[in-house]
């Protein structure tokens, strides 16, 4: 089948974009000041907010990434959810309602009461820098998949198109509706990429000439392999997706991925209550574990398709898979009917903009909220003598931090590529993961802050200091590399986290700890 993309495939694609952008619009008739602009007045309801944060977890990276884990390896990422599903049950009854009550604009801003502005503004300003990188960088990724379906290859030109399209579309509809317009694009959004991916299941299926049953039989004894395997009980502290990791490391991880990160809480606090909020975020755990098991049912599905010639005959695909990376859009390009193609192709998008609005949003409600109004206090202050009350901007300065924010996020993917021009993956792969020295230190504190009645603002930066040193210590390339071991990347977070809780209970308790 020749690649490309057809009139119907891009009808499709700008179908799908104007009605993100219409959304925006109208949902933008709505906002009356910057509190609403990132809170939604607090009414949103749970089913939404919950589609939302599946939306937002469940990025680019997963539309291409898991299926080429089951490509080749097993079912084994699924487990993840198991550490996963605990962690929000703790979220939803320990975190959620002190932090809702706290009525911040930010979550920081329940630090800011429990240990003075400077822990505060020091969060808030990781959360910032760990999120334009990670961000941005998975903008990155989605632009290489976004070009490989329109035009087969990555070219810079052509990247640099793909990933200024996501950005200007993205942030157009974000700076319009704020959080709500985040949240109803994000049903959309889900929706799509969800029927996106169960249609390629459908189509792979009638592609390949075996039964369901006799696909199951292949792939549970691939080689003597089963790629099937969920379940990994082996002591592996190098591989992140054992049974053991899932239940131990992944609970620590996704309680500083889903409870102390302001992109994926804001949308809780949209709730209309705390319990509708923690409802909401059970639900997304919940309905995140099905749409993972389509994604990696590709990957098994593709793995039978492109390496077993001895059951597709002459259904056996002429193309080779030279980068496992480009496997499914590769896929999609080659393969897929015109309007399937253009389908699959929003569902690439919308796991792209699904993710970067809902960044952009949280930024800028960070930026505003933990760093600009208490420095235009603090600067009041110093002119006048007096305290100053904190004042967001008004709305109109509420949507330029968005519209700034996506601008930042859109220039450093478009330098990514010039950075993996010049040998730089290894600084992309940084970037991928750089929210581990935000959210694990970040996720002592406030659980010091949540459980107990110690630590101040001196103790709660020495654990932002020191969790970032061991974060980075901890680095493939620092202390595994000279003691000649690996870690999985989950147990990096499993150790730095309980470590910046201790410190910052060694602090006593300060004069701003709210009661």
């Amino acid at each position: 089948m020749e690649g490309g993309f057809a009139f119907v495939d891009w009808t499709i694609l700008f179908i799908y974009m104007g009605v993100m952008l219409l959304i925006g619009a109208l949902v933008s008739r709505q906002q009356s000041d910057s509190q609403f602009f990132f809170l939604g007045g607090r009414s949103m309801p749970s089913w939404a907010v919950a589609l939302s944060v599946v939306a937002t977890a469940l990025s680019a990276a997963t539309f291409i990434g898991v299926p080429q884990m089951a490509f080749e390896g097993d079912f084994t990422y699924l487990a993840t959810n198991l550490g996963a599903m605990i962690a929000a049950f703790i979220i939803a009854f320990y975190f959620v309602p002190p932090i809702y009550a706290a009525g911040t604009v930010t979550i920081y801003g329940y630090l800011g009461q429990r240990y003075g502005e400077s822990a505060r503004t020091a969060a808030g300003a990781m959360f910032l820098l760990g999120r334009l990188l990670s961000s941005g960088a998975r903008l990155f990724m989605a632009g290489i998949g976004f070009s490989l379906m329109l035009y087969g290859e990555t070219a810079r030109h052509h990247l640099i198109f793909a990933i200024l399209l996501l950005g200007i579309v993205g942030t157009l509809y974000t700076v319009s509706g704020g959080i709500r317009a985040v949240i109803w694009t994000d049903v959309i959004q889900i929706i799509v990429m969800v029927v996106a991916a169960l249609a390629a299941v459908a189509y792979l299926v009638s592609l390949i000439p075996l039964t369901p049953g006799q696909m199951v039989a292949e792939l549970t004894s691939s080689q003597g392999v089963n790629k099937l395997k969920v379940l990994d009980f082996s002591l592996n502290f190098s591989n992140p997706f054992t049974f053991w990791s899932a239940l131990f490391a992944m609970t620590i991880v996704s309680l500083s991925t889903h409870g102390v990160d302001q992109d994926m809480l804001q949308r809780v606090m949209t709730a209309k209550s705390p319990f509708h909020g923690g409802l909401a975020l059970i639900g997304s755990m919940a309905i995140a574990v099905p749409i993972i098991l389509v994604f990696l049912i590709i990957g098994a599905l593709l793995h039978l398709f492109y390496t077993r010639p001895d059951l597709m005959g002459n259904a056996f695909p002429p193309d080779v898979v030279e980068d496992t990376r480009r496997l499914f859009p590769q896929f999609v390009l080659q393969h897929l009917p015109v309007g399937l193609r253009g389908l699959t192709m929003a569902g690439l998008i919308a796991a792209a903009m699904s993710t970067f609005d809902s960044a952009i949003n949280a930024m800028a409600s960070s930026l505003i909220a933990d760093l600009y109004a208490p420095l235009r206090a603090f600067l009041k202050k110093m002119k006048s003598g007096q305290k100053e009350e904190e004042h967001l901007p008004d709305l109109a300065g509420s949507r330029f931090a968005v519209g700034l924010m996506g601008f930042l996020l859109t220039l450093f993917a478009i330098g990514a590529i010039y950075l993996q021009e010049q040998g730089g993956e290894s600084l992309i792969n940084f970037a991928l993961g750089v929210m581990a020295f935000a959210q694990a230190p970040l996720l002592g504190v406030f659980c010091t802050a949540l459980f107990t009645r110690r630590g101040n603002a001196a103790s709660a930066l020495t654990a932002f200091a020191t969790g970032i040193g061991l974060v980075l210590l901890l680095q493939p390339y620092m202390l595994p590399k000279w003691a000649g071991f690996t870690l999985g990347w989950t147990w990096t977070w499993a150790i730095v986290s309980p470590v910046c809780f201790l410190i910052c209970l060694c602090g006593s308790p300060g004069t701003e700890e709210i009661s």
